[in-house]
């Protein structure tokens, strides 16, 4: 069968193997794939052309490649145009760096536009590489740009998007020249993730504990997904003393936590759940959906008129907020719908109507002495990671079950949008502490690595050594860089799932096995027993 396509680089791909059809279980369309994979060797293109150019380049290059990696995350942007224009300005910042460039291409040099069908048709170890580096730097660019958005910036971190494309794009590189730059990714993206922490947390202050309420008031609303806590901020202030009330979505709910966003008296609360669930969730409600970042699906018709895109997030025919971040769209739009006539009472997936957030690294450390005597008295004998991304695909129903079964004695931290399947739920507490704990996005796994990091301190061990499990869900490229990121801190037995990603080869899998005891999960029960024993 022909391959109009190529991509592998999300959990749901077609088959556990690979989208190669007219389009992408996410509902990207063969010829978007193609200008994303475009777009990539262009990429690739410039980073030769930094090579030996150093000293011209600008902050504006940098936010060129932020841009363009994050532009090819999945569920980011489906339109041709947007793209293309993208492309068009990537050539424009080569030809400066590189002045009639065009006339050595033939001569075969790093500056030309990488073809990508190369790397999609090498060999499956190599593949499978330098698939991990790409797609890591792409997570781990997300990161990066709205830590950029903020005025925060480290050209360490932005130097080193130049080695890993120009790794990509290597012809004649094997295992031993690739292995250590996939290790590089995660070492690099712990210290974007420490920027990011560090522009949100001064910008916005430290989250704390909250309740957040799934209740949506009557009268006009707007719903906000995605990650960019700058763009909540701009639409709280434009909102403010309109009348018009904001609900976050999906990966936005821990903005709930920051003490510059929960003054607005006008955030009032969660709507929906994860991602996935959008074109459902989304289908009747009188009010419209901002989306900031990526988890975007193809929105229905019945809805399509009510949505609305900024920064790299973009579908053709869907109103775009540009750079000026004026949202009169947005709210013009709001007070036209008019929300709902009374007070409306949603639920969770297992019918909570009140959800927590704000358990960050620096609200969790600040009980870490109440945490570390209930480790000593007994009163906690297990801490279980169980968090990442959520997803579409049967099977991750696991993470219910798994939460539920969890011991009375045991603490479940949280973050991203995986816990939509059990944030909900009432489990209790431990000396005063709820037994769910939600540190916030997917870019705010950061939080978890310092709790880990400061508890191994605390009690004189290694984190392999510490009472903690963790049990990841993923679905992007957010996730690679995570999951790379904990193998640099050398962390293993991480259970994954719902299943492996496509795009590691078995001789990687079992490199991944063999060093860091990687295992895909099985049933709650099973592997509670394996965790507890």
């Amino acid at each position: 069968m022909e391959r109009k396509m190529f991509c592998f680089q999300c959990e749901q791909t077609a088959g556990c193997t690979a989208c190669t059809g007219g389009a992408g279980v996410c509902g990207k369309k063969a010829d978007i794939a193609g200008l994303q994979d475009k777009l990539t060797g262009t990429l690739i293109g410039l980073a030769g052309a930094v090579e030996g150019n150093e000293g011209l380049v600008t902050e504006a290059t940098d936010r060129l490649v932020l841009e363009g990696l994050f532009t090819t995350v999945t569920n980011v942007n489906f339109n041709n145009d947007t793209i293309s224009a993208l492309i068009q300005k990537i050539w424009a910042e080569k030809e400066r760096l590189v002045p009639n460039c065009s006339e050595c291409l033939s001569a075969g040099g790093r500056n030309n536009d990488y073809d990508m069908n190369e790397l999609w048709d090498a060999d499956e170890d190599i593949r499978s590489l330098k698939s991990l580096i790409l797609f890591g730097i792409r997570g781990m660019a997300a990161y990066v740009y709205h830590a950029d958005v903020l005025g925060y910036r480290d050209d360490d971190i932005n130097k080193f998007f130049y080695k890993a494309l120009l790794a990509v794009g290597m012809k004649d590189w094997g295992m031993e020249e690739l292995l250590p730059i996939v290790m590089e990714v995660g070492e690099v993206n712990l210290k974007s993730m420490a920027l990011l922490d560090k522009a949100n947390t001064e910008t916005y202050g430290n989250p704390a504990p909250t309740e957040v309420s799934l209740t949506v008031k009557k009268g006009p609303f707007i719903v906000i997904s995605g990650h960019d806590l700058y763009d909540l901020k701009q639409l709280l202030e434009q909102t403010e003393d309109k009348g018009i009330n904001i609900y976050t979505h999906g990966e936005m709910l821990p903005a709930h936590a920051y003490p510059e966003l929960k003054k607005y008296a006008h955030l009032k609360g969660n709507f929906g759940t994860a991602w996935q669930n959008q074109q459902k969730e989304f289908a009747d409600i009188p009010a419209p959906i901002l989306f900031t970042t990526n988890c975007l699906m193809p929105p229905k018709a019945s809805y399509a008129d009510r949505v609305f895109t900024t920064e790299v997030v973009s579908y053709p025919e869907l109103v775009h907020i540009g750079k000026d971040k004026d949202f009169t769209p947005v709210i013009e739009k709001a007070l036209e719908l008019g929300g709902y006539p009374a007070d409306m009472h949603f639920t969770g997936i297992n019918g909570g109507e009140k959800v927590m957030t704000g358990f960050a690294h620096n609200a969790v450390l600040s009980v870490a002495d109440t945490v570390i005597k209930g480790v000593k008295s007994g009163a906690i004998k297990h801490f279980f990671l169980v968090g990442g991304c959520d997803g579409a695909k049967p099977g991750r129903g696991y993470y219910t079950e798994f939460v539920k079964q969890t011991p009375a004695d045991s603490v479940i931290l949280t973050l991203a949008c995986g816990k939509y399947r059990f944030n909900d739920l009432d489990l209790g507490t431990i000396g005063g502490l709820p037994r769910i704990m939600d540190m916030g996005q997917c870019n705010d796994a950061y939080s978890a690595i310092k709790v880990a990091v400061a508890l191994a301190e605390a009690f004189g061990c290694g984190v392999n050594d510490l009472p903690l499990s963790m049990v990841l869900s993923w679905y992007e490229q957010k996730a690679v860089c995570i999951l790379l990121t904990l193998l640099h801190l050398g962390i293993k037995n991480i259970l994954l799932g719902p299943s492996l990603p496509a795009f590691v080869s078995p001789n990687v899998l079992n490199f991944l096995v063999e060093n860091y005891h990687i295992s895909s999960v099985s049933t709650p029960e099973e592997d509670l027993k394996k965790i507890l024993q």
